[in-house]
Protein backbone atom coordinates (compact mmCIF):
# COMPACT_ATOMS: atom_id res chain seq x y z
CA UNK A 1 0.00 0.00 0.00
CA UNK A 2 1.92 3.54 -1.09
CA UNK A 3 0.69 4.85 2.37
CA UNK A 4 2.37 1.99 4.05
CA UNK A 5 5.26 0.76 2.34
CA UNK A 6 8.46 1.34 4.07
CA UNK A 7 10.50 4.72 2.25
CA UNK A 8 13.72 6.24 3.26
CA UNK A 9 13.74 9.33 5.34
CA UNK A 10 13.79 12.87 4.16
CA UNK A 11 17.50 13.92 3.66
CA UNK A 12 18.50 16.81 6.23
CA UNK A 13 20.84 18.07 3.85
CA UNK A 14 18.48 19.60 1.25
CA UNK A 15 17.35 23.62 1.39
CA UNK A 16 13.62 23.19 3.50
CA UNK A 17 11.41 26.23 4.25
CA UNK A 18 10.04 25.76 7.97
CA UNK A 19 6.06 25.65 8.19
CA UNK A 20 4.21 26.97 11.03
CA UNK A 21 2.30 23.94 12.69
CA UNK A 22 -1.69 24.39 13.64
CA UNK A 23 -3.43 22.26 15.49
CA UNK A 24 -6.79 21.47 14.60
CA UNK A 25 -8.60 20.54 17.40
CA UNK A 26 -6.91 23.42 19.23
CA UNK A 27 -8.54 25.53 16.20
CA UNK A 28 -12.24 24.22 16.81
CA UNK A 29 -11.83 25.26 19.79
CA UNK A 30 -11.37 28.65 19.50
CA UNK A 31 -8.13 28.80 20.85
CA UNK A 32 -7.06 32.29 20.31
CA UNK A 33 -3.28 31.93 20.17
CA UNK A 34 -3.82 29.13 17.80
CA UNK A 35 -5.82 30.84 15.54
CA UNK A 36 -3.28 34.05 15.62
CA UNK A 37 -0.95 31.16 14.54
CA UNK A 38 -3.09 29.99 11.46
CA UNK A 39 -3.89 34.11 10.52
CA UNK A 40 0.27 34.71 10.61
CA UNK A 41 0.58 31.52 8.22
CA UNK A 42 -2.04 32.58 5.98
CA UNK A 43 -1.37 36.18 5.68
CA UNK A 44 2.55 35.26 5.44
CA UNK A 45 3.41 32.38 3.15
CA UNK A 46 0.12 30.54 2.75
CA UNK A 47 1.14 27.81 3.69
CA UNK A 48 0.89 25.81 6.96
CA UNK A 49 1.32 22.00 8.67
CA UNK A 50 -2.24 20.93 10.34
CA UNK A 51 -1.77 18.68 13.12
CA UNK A 52 -4.47 16.29 14.96
CA UNK A 53 -7.40 16.36 11.83
CA UNK A 54 -8.07 12.80 12.36
CA UNK A 55 -8.47 12.09 9.40
CA UNK A 56 -5.13 9.88 8.97
CA UNK A 57 -6.81 6.43 8.41
CA UNK A 58 -8.84 7.87 5.88
CA UNK A 59 -6.05 9.21 3.54
CA UNK A 60 -4.40 5.47 4.09
CA UNK A 61 -7.72 4.49 2.27
CA UNK A 62 -7.48 6.79 -0.07
CA UNK A 63 -4.01 5.64 -1.13
CA UNK A 64 -5.33 2.41 -1.23
CA UNK A 65 -7.82 3.17 -3.39
CA UNK A 66 -5.33 5.42 -5.64
CA UNK A 67 -2.69 2.42 -6.08
CA UNK A 68 -6.14 0.14 -7.41
CA UNK A 69 -6.63 3.15 -9.78
CA UNK A 70 -3.51 3.88 -11.28
CA UNK A 71 -3.00 0.05 -12.11
CA UNK A 72 -5.73 0.07 -14.45
CA UNK A 73 -4.75 -0.47 -17.96
CA UNK A 74 -3.90 3.26 -19.59
CA UNK A 75 -7.00 2.78 -22.47
CA UNK A 76 -9.26 2.12 -19.73
CA UNK A 77 -7.61 5.49 -17.64
CA UNK A 78 -8.54 7.44 -21.11
CA UNK A 79 -12.01 6.58 -21.34
CA UNK A 80 -11.92 8.97 -18.53
CA UNK A 81 -9.78 11.53 -19.32
CA UNK A 82 -10.66 15.05 -18.54
CA UNK A 83 -9.66 16.42 -21.69
CA UNK A 84 -7.99 19.54 -22.76
CA UNK A 85 -10.82 22.28 -22.73
CA UNK A 86 -10.72 23.21 -18.43
CA UNK A 87 -13.17 20.45 -17.02
CA UNK A 88 -11.33 19.61 -13.82
CA UNK A 89 -12.96 15.80 -13.19
CA UNK A 90 -11.66 12.25 -14.29
CA UNK A 91 -8.40 11.11 -15.16
CA UNK A 92 -4.94 13.08 -15.96
CA UNK A 93 -2.73 11.46 -18.17
CA UNK A 94 1.36 12.09 -17.70
CA UNK A 95 2.69 14.18 -20.61
CA UNK A 96 -0.50 16.52 -20.88
CA UNK A 97 1.34 19.73 -19.66
CA UNK A 98 4.81 20.93 -19.80
CA UNK A 99 6.50 21.29 -16.73
CA UNK A 100 8.99 24.27 -17.71
CA UNK A 101 9.62 26.62 -20.63
CA UNK A 102 11.59 24.33 -22.66
CA UNK A 103 8.86 22.03 -23.33
CA UNK A 104 9.46 19.39 -21.08
CA UNK A 105 6.56 17.29 -20.59
CA UNK A 106 5.43 16.63 -16.93
CA UNK A 107 5.02 12.74 -15.55
CA UNK A 108 2.05 12.62 -13.68
CA UNK A 109 -1.00 11.30 -13.73
CA UNK A 110 -3.97 11.86 -11.38
CA UNK A 111 -7.62 10.70 -10.92
CA UNK A 112 -9.99 13.55 -9.71
CA UNK A 113 -13.26 12.99 -8.15
CA UNK A 114 -16.13 15.86 -7.73
CA UNK A 115 -17.19 16.72 -4.47
CA UNK A 116 -20.37 16.53 -5.96
CA UNK A 117 -20.54 13.29 -7.09
CA UNK A 118 -19.65 11.78 -4.54
CA UNK A 119 -21.86 13.42 -2.07
CA UNK A 120 -24.88 12.41 -4.93
CA UNK A 121 -23.48 8.99 -5.44
CA UNK A 122 -25.37 6.71 -7.59
CA UNK A 123 -26.29 9.93 -8.72
CA UNK A 124 -24.25 11.23 -11.47
CA UNK A 125 -24.10 15.24 -11.17
CA UNK A 126 -20.95 16.45 -13.22
CA UNK A 127 -19.62 12.61 -15.14
CA UNK A 128 -18.77 8.76 -14.32
CA UNK A 129 -15.84 7.17 -13.10
CA UNK A 130 -14.02 3.88 -13.52
CA UNK A 131 -15.62 1.10 -11.89
CA UNK A 132 -12.85 0.85 -9.50
CA UNK A 133 -13.87 4.80 -8.23
CA UNK A 134 -17.13 3.60 -7.80
CA UNK A 135 -16.60 0.69 -5.61
CA UNK A 136 -14.66 3.33 -3.16
CA UNK A 137 -17.43 5.48 -3.08
CA UNK A 138 -19.38 5.08 -0.22
CA UNK A 139 -16.55 3.97 2.45
CA UNK A 140 -13.61 5.71 1.24
CA UNK A 141 -14.24 8.85 -0.62
CA UNK A 142 -17.26 10.04 1.29
CA UNK A 143 -15.75 9.72 4.41
CA UNK A 144 -12.39 11.42 3.28
CA UNK A 145 -14.83 14.01 1.44
CA UNK A 146 -16.87 14.99 4.36
CA UNK A 147 -14.10 15.29 6.85
CA UNK A 148 -11.89 17.99 4.52
CA UNK A 149 -15.08 19.58 3.90
CA UNK A 150 -15.42 20.02 7.71
CA UNK A 151 -12.06 20.92 8.15
CA UNK A 152 -11.23 23.34 5.84
CA UNK A 153 -14.66 24.90 6.58
CA UNK A 154 -14.06 25.29 9.89
CA UNK A 155 -10.58 27.45 9.02
CA UNK A 156 -12.78 29.47 6.37
CA UNK A 157 -15.22 30.63 9.43
CA UNK A 158 -11.74 31.46 11.31
CA UNK A 159 -10.29 33.30 8.25
CA UNK A 160 -13.91 35.13 7.84
CA UNK A 161 -13.58 36.82 11.43
CA UNK A 162 -10.01 37.60 11.40
CA UNK A 163 -10.88 39.68 7.94
CA UNK A 164 -13.88 41.26 9.18
CA UNK A 165 -16.06 39.95 7.71
CA UNK A 166 -19.82 39.28 8.60
CA UNK A 167 -20.37 35.71 10.32
CA UNK A 168 -21.04 33.22 7.80
CA UNK A 169 -19.69 35.08 4.92
CA UNK A 170 -17.38 32.98 3.46
CA UNK A 171 -19.30 29.69 4.22
CA UNK A 172 -22.13 30.79 1.95
CA UNK A 173 -19.63 31.00 -0.86
CA UNK A 174 -18.82 27.60 -0.74
CA UNK A 175 -21.98 26.30 -0.07
CA UNK A 176 -21.93 22.16 0.23
CA UNK A 177 -25.38 21.40 -1.62
CA UNK A 178 -24.19 23.77 -4.27
CA UNK A 179 -22.07 22.80 -7.48
CA UNK A 180 -18.73 23.61 -7.10
CA UNK A 181 -15.23 22.76 -8.90
CA UNK A 182 -14.20 21.03 -5.45
CA UNK A 183 -11.98 17.67 -5.75
CA UNK A 184 -10.70 14.67 -3.84
CA UNK A 185 -7.59 14.04 -5.88
CA UNK A 186 -5.34 11.01 -5.74
CA UNK A 187 -1.77 11.72 -7.68
CA UNK A 188 1.00 9.08 -8.99
CA UNK A 189 4.31 10.26 -10.18
CA UNK A 190 7.08 7.62 -11.03
CA UNK A 191 10.49 6.69 -9.35
CA UNK A 192 12.87 9.40 -11.02
CA UNK A 193 16.87 8.48 -11.13
CA UNK A 194 19.32 10.82 -12.43
CA UNK A 195 20.07 14.85 -11.41
CA UNK A 196 16.94 16.53 -9.35
CA UNK A 197 16.82 19.47 -10.87
CA UNK A 198 15.61 17.86 -14.16
CA UNK A 199 12.76 16.03 -12.71
CA UNK A 200 9.77 18.54 -12.72
CA UNK A 201 6.53 17.06 -12.05
CA UNK A 202 4.06 19.73 -11.91
CA UNK A 203 4.61 23.13 -13.51
CA UNK A 204 5.21 26.17 -11.11
CA UNK A 205 1.52 27.99 -10.02
CA UNK A 206 -0.90 28.78 -7.65
CA UNK A 207 -3.52 27.11 -6.84
CA UNK A 208 -7.46 28.05 -8.19
CA UNK A 209 -9.02 27.82 -5.25
CA UNK A 210 -9.64 28.38 -1.62
CA UNK A 211 -8.16 26.19 0.59
CA UNK A 212 -6.07 23.05 -0.48
CA UNK A 213 -5.56 19.79 1.72
CA UNK A 214 -3.13 17.84 1.10
CA UNK A 215 -1.32 14.78 2.78
CA UNK A 216 2.22 12.96 1.46
CA UNK A 217 4.68 10.49 2.18
CA UNK A 218 7.58 11.72 0.29
CA UNK A 219 9.41 14.79 -0.65
CA UNK A 220 8.69 17.19 -3.78
CA UNK A 221 6.13 20.12 -2.76
CA UNK A 222 8.85 23.42 -3.07
CA UNK A 223 7.73 26.32 -2.53
CA UNK A 224 8.85 30.02 -3.52
CA UNK A 225 8.65 32.26 -0.01
CA UNK A 226 8.17 35.87 -1.06
CA UNK A 227 11.02 37.78 -1.91
CA UNK A 228 13.50 35.10 -2.50
CA UNK A 229 14.38 33.45 -5.74
CA UNK A 230 15.12 29.86 -4.21
CA UNK A 231 13.19 27.34 -4.16
CA UNK A 232 12.29 25.44 -0.97
CA UNK A 233 11.51 21.82 -0.16
CA UNK A 234 8.21 20.95 2.20
CA UNK A 235 9.21 18.18 4.50
CA UNK A 236 6.64 15.61 4.86
CA UNK A 237 5.47 15.48 8.37
CA UNK A 238 4.11 12.39 9.56
CA UNK A 239 0.13 13.09 11.09
CA UNK A 240 0.64 16.79 9.31
CA UNK A 241 -1.39 17.75 6.66
CA UNK A 242 0.02 20.67 4.33
CA UNK A 243 -2.34 23.43 3.68
CA UNK A 244 -2.52 26.37 1.55
CA UNK A 245 -4.30 29.29 0.47
CA UNK A 246 -5.79 29.71 -3.04
CA UNK A 247 -6.09 32.28 -5.60
CA UNK A 248 -10.25 32.18 -4.62
CA UNK A 249 -9.31 33.36 -1.42
CA UNK A 250 -6.84 35.57 -2.45
CA UNK A 251 -8.79 37.53 -4.31
CA UNK A 252 -11.72 37.40 -1.92
CA UNK A 253 -9.86 39.07 0.94
CA UNK A 254 -8.16 41.75 -1.44
CA UNK A 255 -5.16 40.02 -1.22
CA UNK A 256 -5.00 39.51 2.67
CA UNK A 257 -4.40 35.65 2.36
CA UNK A 258 -1.73 34.83 0.41
CA UNK A 259 -1.90 32.33 -2.61
CA UNK A 260 2.08 31.58 -3.17
CA UNK A 261 3.85 29.96 -5.73
CA UNK A 262 4.78 26.46 -5.14
CA UNK A 263 5.49 23.43 -7.86
CA UNK A 264 6.42 19.52 -7.43
CA UNK A 265 9.61 17.87 -8.54
CA UNK A 266 11.27 14.18 -7.70
CA UNK A 267 11.48 14.13 -4.40
CA UNK A 268 15.65 14.63 -3.10
CA UNK A 269 18.37 12.06 -2.63
CA UNK A 270 17.32 8.58 -2.58
CA UNK A 271 13.19 9.31 -2.00
CA UNK A 272 13.82 9.62 -5.74
CA UNK A 273 14.02 6.14 -6.48
CA UNK A 274 10.34 5.31 -5.48
CA UNK A 275 6.53 6.37 -6.84
CA UNK A 276 5.67 9.41 -5.58
CA UNK A 277 1.66 9.73 -4.06
CA UNK A 278 0.12 12.28 -3.14
CA UNK A 279 -4.15 12.42 -1.68
CA UNK A 280 -5.33 15.98 -1.84
CA UNK A 281 -8.62 17.91 -0.84
CA UNK A 282 -9.51 21.33 -2.83
CA UNK A 283 -12.07 23.68 -1.42
CA UNK A 284 -13.43 25.95 -3.63
CA UNK A 285 -15.71 28.44 -4.19
CA UNK A 286 -19.60 27.02 -5.92
CA UNK A 287 -19.87 28.08 -9.29
CA UNK A 288 -21.54 30.86 -9.63
CA UNK A 289 -19.21 33.02 -7.10
CA UNK A 290 -17.96 36.01 -8.72
CA UNK A 291 -14.50 36.15 -7.73
CA UNK A 292 -13.46 40.50 -6.37
CA UNK A 293 -12.57 41.26 -3.23
CA UNK A 294 -15.52 42.01 -0.22
CA UNK A 295 -14.47 45.12 -0.21
CA UNK A 296 -18.16 46.34 0.79
CA UNK A 297 -18.17 43.78 3.78
CA UNK A 298 -14.99 44.47 5.61
CA UNK A 299 -13.12 47.84 5.90
CA UNK A 300 -9.74 45.80 6.44
CA UNK A 301 -10.71 44.42 2.82
CA UNK A 302 -11.25 47.62 0.90
CA UNK A 303 -8.24 49.28 3.06
CA UNK A 304 -6.08 46.42 0.79
CA UNK A 305 -8.12 47.01 -2.22
CA UNK A 306 -7.72 50.94 -1.84
CA UNK A 307 -3.77 50.49 -1.81
CA UNK A 308 -3.64 47.72 -4.80
CA UNK A 309 -3.72 48.35 -8.54
CA UNK A 310 -6.86 49.30 -10.08
CA UNK A 311 -9.05 45.92 -10.62
CA UNK A 312 -6.18 43.26 -9.33
CA UNK A 313 -8.90 42.01 -7.32
CA UNK A 314 -11.62 41.59 -9.71
CA UNK A 315 -10.86 39.48 -12.63
CA UNK A 316 -14.27 39.84 -13.73
CA UNK A 317 -15.23 35.99 -13.50
CA UNK A 318 -16.72 33.61 -11.81
CA UNK A 319 -15.17 30.62 -9.74
CA UNK A 320 -15.93 27.98 -12.23
CA UNK A 321 -14.67 30.82 -15.34
CA UNK A 322 -11.43 31.01 -13.26
CA UNK A 323 -10.93 27.43 -12.77
CA UNK A 324 -11.73 26.40 -16.74
CA UNK A 325 -9.22 29.23 -17.83
CA UNK A 326 -6.44 28.35 -15.81
CA UNK A 327 -6.67 24.60 -16.46
CA UNK A 328 -7.52 25.26 -20.24
CA UNK A 329 -4.00 27.42 -19.62
CA UNK A 330 -1.56 24.54 -18.65
CA UNK A 331 -2.79 21.79 -21.50
CA UNK A 332 -0.09 21.61 -24.31
CA UNK A 333 -2.94 22.15 -26.84
CA UNK A 334 -2.94 25.98 -25.68
CA UNK A 335 0.44 26.65 -23.86
CA UNK A 336 1.55 28.86 -25.97
CA UNK A 337 -1.30 31.48 -26.87
CA UNK A 338 -1.16 34.73 -25.35
CA UNK A 339 -4.42 34.31 -23.12
CA UNK A 340 -3.04 30.73 -21.80
CA UNK A 341 0.10 32.77 -20.58
CA UNK A 342 -1.60 34.99 -18.39
CA UNK A 343 -4.44 32.49 -17.21
CA UNK A 344 -1.10 30.31 -16.40
CA UNK A 345 0.40 33.17 -14.27
CA UNK A 346 -3.09 32.89 -11.70
CA UNK A 347 -2.60 35.28 -8.79
CA UNK A 348 1.45 35.42 -8.78
CA UNK A 349 3.35 38.28 -7.95
CA UNK A 350 6.53 37.43 -8.32
CA UNK A 351 8.95 36.29 -11.15
CA UNK A 352 10.12 32.47 -11.05
CA UNK A 353 13.47 30.97 -11.11
CA UNK A 354 14.57 28.04 -13.02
Amino acid sequence: MPGLTALPPFPDDVPTHPLLVVDFQLIRAGHEKEIDKLWKAATGLGFWYLKNHCVDNDVDMMFDMGKEIMALPLEEKLKFEQGSQGFSFGYRAAGKQFVDERGTLDVTEFMNVSKDDVLAYPISIHRTYPSTVNTYMGYTLKPFVQKSLEINHVLLDVLNDKLGLPQGTLARLHKVDEYSRCTARVIRAPPQVGPEEKFNFIMPHTDFGSLSFLHNRLGGLQVLPPGSDQWFYVKPLVGHAICNIGDALHILSGGILRSNIHRVVAPPKAQAEYERWSVVYFTRPNDTVELRALKEKSAQIAEAVANAPEGKYKPGVTAKEWLFSRLRSQRIEHYDTSDSKKARRGTEDTSIPN
